[in-house]
């Protein structure tokens, strides 16, 4: 669901509406949202208007959370108080009870506000407000009465109040307001009416705080009402002429228990169909005809498409580092050109995707004076795409060593990326650089260039230990065919080299490579399919990859083929399920086999966790002499399957979430069965 941004503000006066823009909405068209509201711009607003506008927003059953903020709204100069106005002790107790009212709306109950009046020279006074803010109102006690279908544990795990509990610090749930407890009342509702209880109602609230204001204790009574099914689905208004396909679109199912969810998820297809055409406020109104004789229910889908709208202007902000034009290029809406629904909401994922921000959302807002114009606004936070690691180190056996590492996705906000890795140590010895320029040509062709240096010994003294060394160079491009795949193709230069000693692993020593400087010109062929909806947290959508790498130049002759597929599942609002399943096969031809340093690694993050990083091996020769070189396999299996859930009492934070995982896999020489 949506989170449509707003607070309450208590007790103003009325006043002209300049502007409105909503925030927040992901996944609802504004049409929605705007059609629905009890006030247009130029109208004027009061309290009983803003009260209607939530109570309207939360019906529409599309959002956990409604709030209206009043900006540009100052209230002690609203009120009438200011410097060299005339003094009004009316107007200072006004002030003075605002402000309290301000307090109350973050919880501080106990706030005390004390006004005193010192007069000054020229037959004026300086006014001033003395706060003691005092501690925060907690939560202490929470009842829910009338319940009978579902116990109170069950209803109270919707809400996002609660009683404190071991992780109320982080997620603050045990502080009360009355803003969250009116969303709480729609969160109750929403659980209820997505379960059949068409008729079900929220009878009265009680909250009760104790004389130290401290301690609140909240006590809702409500009335369930009988369990309906939906009898039949039916279509009025107008559809475009496309009747058919908005049937298509419908998720209500004759026969079952009726499910807001599934009225919720038919109004917004039909809202971003009808946004698809360029109908930017388009309004869906779902009605309901119940026979109560039978607990049966008919629902009516009445649609007015309005009219169309075109997008003036796409706003970006929150990009404190990040140039515009990183993200612009990644918008499919044009400036200037008929709203598309479709491709704003791709615009957003392709975002979220760049993997620089903790946050993406789009809002709409429509251009006060016009009737046809919306402006797009895209706000972004940033998160830190970069990593540095310094260590430095002196021993008997290596003397002094340097390790330096340094990864930055975003680098300087042009969105390429940089990795540079360096290790001076006598025993591994690693120089690596790579940087990718993810819009190498306008078309968004992207380019990545590698470079490395590695020398690897075993962790001993004696110079009769062997030595594995290897440098290459590599390109490769990467070519969008569509608006989620992508075609890789590159090609790079290796060249190897092992010495004979103590402790060589059998793999090498089998090679044929041993005294020999061994070079290959690899040549890679790819295909990416990334349709998830976030590179950083994914709740939905797959991604799928193929590559094929020959050595078609060089001394070797071989190919490697490697496959992945990776999917998302939302369960519920906190739930998601994925899967992520990779095979590789590598072998030689023309007589020769499949060189022992192309072999495939697993274990440890990002495969079989659980096990040192690329542990898994079936060569362990190496471990007699006190080595740590793994030497993989031609083969390669891998299974993940994950449970993803949120952080026990962070609500529906998927920043911070735990993993219930599965991982089976292994790695195989090319004459090992799989």
């Amino acid at each position: 669901m949506s989170l449509c941004t707003f607070q309450v503000v208590s007790a103003v006066e009325p006043f002209d509406i300049q502007d409105i823009r909503l925030e927040g909405l992901q996944r609802v068209e504004p049409g929605n949202v705007l059609a629905t509201l009890p006030f247009k711009v130029g109208e004027s607003y009061s309290d009983d208007k803003g009260t209607l506008a939530i109570r309207n927003l939360f019906a529409l059953g599309l959002f956990k959370d409604v709030r209206i903020e009043l900006k540009g709204k100052k209230a002690l100069k609203d009120i009438g108080l200011a410097e060299g106005r005339p003094f009004d002790k009316a107007l200072s107790d006004r002030a003075e009870q605002e402000l309290k009212r301000q307090y109350i709306n973050k919880s501080l109950y106990g706030a005390e506000v004390v006004t005193t009046v010192a007069p000054s020279e020229r037959n004026k006074v300086n006014l001033n407000f003395t706060v003691i803010e005092g501690e925060v109102s907690k939560i202490k006690e929470f009842k829910i009465v009338g319940n009978k279908a579902f116990d109170q544990s069950t209803i109270k795990d919707q809400l996002d109040l609660s009683e404190p509990n071991y992780m109320s610090w982080y997620t603050k749930s045990d502080r009360y307001s009355q803003a969250k407890l009116n969303a709480d009342l729609e969160n109750i509702r929403s659980f209820y009416l997505s379960r059949g209880y068409l008729e079900f109602r929220v009878d009265s609230t009680q909250v009760a705080i104790s004389p130290n204001k401290q301690d609140i204790s909240i006590t809702i009574n409500i009335t369930e009402g009988n369990q309906f099914v939906v009898s039949s689905v039916e279509l009025e208004g107008y559809y475009l002429g496309r009747d058919n396909e908005f049937k298509s679109l419908i998720s209500i199912k004759p026969g079952r228990t009726y499910n807001i969810t599934d009225i919720v998820e038919t109004t917004k297809a039909f809202s971003e169909y009808f946004g698809n055409f360029g109908f930017a406020f388009a309004k869906i109104e779902p009605r309901t005809e119940i026979d109560r004789k039978t607990n049966q229910v008919k629902i009516i889908l009445q649609a007015d498409p309005s009219r169309r709208a075109y997008v003036r202007r796409i706003n970006i902000s929150g990009n404190d580092k990040t140039k515009d034009e990183i993200i612009r290029r990644e918008f499919r809406q044009m400036e200037s050109s008929w709203y598309d629904g479709e491709k704003i909401r791709k615009s957003r994922d392709r975002v979220d995707r760049l993997g620089y921000f903790t946050e993406v959302t789009i809002d709409t807002q429509e251009v006060p004076g016009t009737m046809d114009q919306v402006d797009i606004n895209l706000k972004v936070t940033e998160k830190p795409t970069g990593a540095l690691q310094l260590g430095a180190g002196f021993s008997s056996s290596e003397k002094f060593f340097l390790s330096f590492g340094l990864t930055q996705d975003n680098f300087f906000g042009t969105g390429n990326s940089v990795g540079i890795q360096v290790n001076t140590s006598k025993y591994n010895k690693l120089y690596q650089i790579n940087t990718t320029d993810p819009y190498f040509t306008e078309d968004g062709v992207s380019r990545t260039l590698n470079f490395y240096d590695r020398n690897i010994r075993p962790y001993a003294a004696s110079t009769t230990y062997y030595n594995i060394y290897s440098t290459g160079l590599g390109v490769s491009f990467g070519v969008p065919i569509a608006e989620i795949d992508t075609v890789h193709i590159g090609m790079a230069y290796d060249q190897t080299s092992v010495s004979n000693g103590t402790g060589l692993p059998t793999a090498y020593k089998n090679s044929g490579y041993v005294g020999n400087e061994v070079a290959s010109v690899p040549i890679t062929v790819g295909w990416a399919r990334d349709g998830r909806d976030s590179m950083l947290v994914p709740n939905k959508g797959k991604l799928i990859r193929l590559n094929s790498e020959v050595g078609a130049f060089g001394d070797t002759r071989y190919y490697k083929n490697s496959g992945q597929y990776q999917q998302y599942w939302p369960l519920t609002r906190k739930y998601t399920l994925a899967v992520n399943a990779e095979l590789g096969y590598g072998a030689g031809y023309n007589g020769q086999d499949f060189p022992v340093f192309k072999n495939f690694y697993s274990g440890g993050l990002g495969s079989v966790r659980g096990y040192q990083q690329n542990s898994l091996q079936t060569d362990t020769t190496y471990s007699r002499y006190g080595g740590d070189y793994s030497t993989g396999g031609a083969k390669k299996i891998l299974l993940n399957t994950e449970f993803l859930m949120p952080f026990p009492g962070v609500g529906t934070d998927k920043t911070l979430r735990l993993f219930t995982f599965v991982d089976v896999g292994n790695v195989y020489t090319d004459q090992e069965a799989v």
